[in-house]
């Protein structure tokens, strides 16, 4: 690849779903950051704004977040949805927009608010309404005495058009397919309830010692009046993991504690071209060396990761002993025991500063936070190659390469 750089990058704190940021639309919690982003770097020019959104209202919501920012009006802005890919996603876009010459200077992240995302509702015509209806026609807009439907109609069906969960896969829509998803990948790797319970308590671990020590001071930054991290649980003990109970009603082994939260939090960063950086006099600690997307099984998709990994060493002529750290989006604890069976070397180097599963995962922004999380592990360890990855619903698998 040809050289993109990270100048910088901020995030917010990471809000429990509907608590300090339980009335803050999402693409307000994005321009506050977006705000103190622009503040603090001073971008002589930016050429695009391409961020991550999974469950907000659509209607290419980083333009919304960038106006509510102040930002011109001349910076174009796109909205990526690779669920929780989706900010690594764009990250990687905005390189290809640099590497290709279209652009210096690109803002990329996400931001998510699960605590403000709107009810989606199905179509009357939709087939799937007229398919859970008494219609013997089976007219997609017809029910019962051949009257037009409404919404009015079909709840009397018993049918409720309502959802809040994206339909991932063929087949019926079913809310809980990433948590069937997970429960069928830890069945299918015979992944035990003590390998996961280690890295959930690691996890807490992890993170409460960061933020104790202040190790994350330099990339968050508080709006809306959190200054903390809502998830991480210093308390967390086996003993509270042990009665848990599993949240799938079917199901064996997911729980409260293996599956991540679902959150708040916006983050972003600042990349940019060796021209840039020569024109204005600037230095940049962190170059962007390569990427890999794939494609996986969609019925597991934590499993997704894997290739997504291997791909990227294979691409990049390296191996796993080439990386200093590995930053891994923790929407299961599952992940990271797939991960650390892999490569059962990089235990240490491995979240280092702790996972999803104690902050959280706020879905569009996830990938940007833990590139930010990768640099400090790589800056504070002194590692020249980082890998950032993640799992994405209906099985993507997504990795970045960093070098410093």
């Amino acid at each position: 690849m040809d050289k993109v750089f990270i100048l910088g990058g901020l995030r917010s704190y990471i809000g429990v779903r509907n608590s300090a940021y339980r009335h803050v639309p999402a693409e307000h919690l994005g321009a506050a950051v977006l705000k103190e982003l622009t503040a603090r770097y001073q971008p002589s020019k930016i050429d695009m704004i391409i961020c991550g959104n999974c469950v907000g209202g659509g209607g290419n919501i980083t333009r919304l977040m960038a106006l509510e920012a102040g930002l011109s009006e001349s910076i174009p802005s796109v909205t990526v949805d690779l669920q929780c890919a989706s900010s690594l996603e764009a990250v990687i876009t905005a390189a290809a927009r640099i590497q290709s010459g279209l652009a210096d200077l690109v803002i990329a992240g996400g931001f998510e608010s699960s605590s403000t995302q709107p009810l989606r509702s199905y179509n009357p015509n939709h087939p799937y309404v007229s398919s859970h209806t008494d219609n013997p026609s089976g007219n997609p807009a017809y029910i019962h005495d051949g009257s037009p439907a409404d919404n009015s109609d079909v709840r009397r069906t018993g049918l409720s058009l309502t959802y809040s969960t994206a339909k991932f896969i063929p087949g019926p829509h079913r809310e809980d397919v990433m948590l069937q998803g997970a429960e069928k990948t830890i069945c299918h790797y015979h992944i035990s309830p003590g390998e996961m319970d280690a890295w959930v308590l690691e996890s807490h671990r992890r993170a409460y010692k960061a933020a104790r020590e202040g190790l994350l001071d330099s990339i968050t930054v508080p709006v809306y009046g959190l200054d903390h991290d809502e998830g991480i649980r210093p308390r967390l003990n086996q003993r509270l993991l042990d009665r848990l109970p599993c949240v799938l009603r079917d199901g064996r082994y997911l729980n409260a504690a293996n599956a991540c939260t679902m959150n708040d939090g916006a983050a972003f960063l600042l990349l940019c071209s060796e021209p840039y950086l020569k024109k204005h006099k600037l230095s940049a600690r962190f170059r962007l060396a390569n990427a890999c997307t794939v494609g996986a099984d969609p019925l597991m998709s934590p499993a997704s990761v894997l290739p997504a990994v291997k791909g990227l060493l294979e691409r990049s002529g390296l191996s796993m002993n080439d990386i200093g750290a590995i930053e891994c989006n923790e929407a299961f604890a599952a992940i990271d025991v797939l991960i650390n069976r892999a490569y059962p070397d990089q235990a240490s180097r491995y979240n280092q500063l702790g996972g999803a599963l104690a902050y959280g995962h706020p879905y569009g922004a996830s990938g940007a936070i833990i590139l930010l999380h990768l640099m400090k592990s790589m800056e504070l360890s002194e590692s020249s190659r980082g890998i950032c990855c993640a799992a994405a619903a209906g099985g993507i698998g997504s990795a970045i390469l960093l070098e410093q």
